[in-house]
């Protein structure tokens, strides 16, 4: 799935173009509210910008976070709920016990498996988050189509889109073994964001076409104006 995918060969669109096609797309472990996603998304966004109004790129990093989801629409194959969506966790290490419905890692053959079920497993400590391999889902999707695309984001940016379903790290501390220097340096940004991401949500609504040319001028800032997907 992840080699299929990261070909990024299946459309070519603009970042606000896969804001609008969000719209389409149900995440059914995110129930809370019956508005568009691209809602959810600028309300995540705005959240930030109140509170850090000098990050920019911080701004953005909430609008684009869940773009990953596209991989539900139809244009993307449809793919199942529980490959797109859900907490994600490092593979070829040991299951950490913080990982939500932890106990069905024992129906998993790698639970058993002597080469994968040590603390380190196929890694060694302070490797450092970019050579682990995490279960597939929209936020290691949208990363790719972030660093492929030649976004100019900074790291903390792409940190936060590939980890920010990684609640058994930001949550619960748990992998901290496997990070390096840079990934601790970038889980700050993370649980910052993290607070936004779980606790923006809201019934107001927003003024898309308000915000519309604020993000536009960012994603023309750090993006090119056809990405590939």
């Amino acid at each position: 799935m992840r080699e299929g995918y990261g070909k990024l060969d299946k459309v070519e669109m603009s970042i606000w173009e896969c804001c609008e096609l969000l719209n389409d797309v149900v995440d059914e472990s995110d129930p809370d509210l019956d508005e568009p996603q691209i809602e959810h998304l600028l309300q995540t966004a705005e959240a930030i910008r109140r509170d850090y109004p000098n990050e920019d790129w911080l701004h953005l990093t909430g609008l684009i976070h869940d773009l990953g989801k596209v991989l539900l629409h139809p244009n993307f194959g449809e793919l199942p709920q529980w490959a797109v969506v859900g907490d994600t966790f490092p593979v070829g290490c040991a299951f950490d016990e913080s990982i939500v419905h932890h106990r069905y890692f024992k129906e998993n053959p790698d639970y058993n498996n002597p080469a994968y079920n040590t603390k380190f497993g196929v890694y060694s400590e302070c490797c450092g988050l970019n050579n682990v391999m995490m279960s597939w889902g929209h936020d290691d999707y949208m990363y790719l189509v972030a660093k492929e695309n030649n976004s100019t984001l900074p790291s903390a940016a792409l940190f936060i889109i590939r980890y920010h379903s990684f609640y058994a790290l930001h949550r619960s501390d748990a992998y901290r073994h496997l990070m390096n220097e840079e990934d601790i340096e970038n889980l700050k940004w993370l649980q910052i964001f993290n607070k936004y991401d779980l606790y923006s949500k809201s019934k107001v609504r927003t003024d898309v076409e308000k915000l519309k040319p604020y993000y536009m001028s960012l994603i023309k800032k750090y993006f090119p104006a056809k990405l590939r997907w």
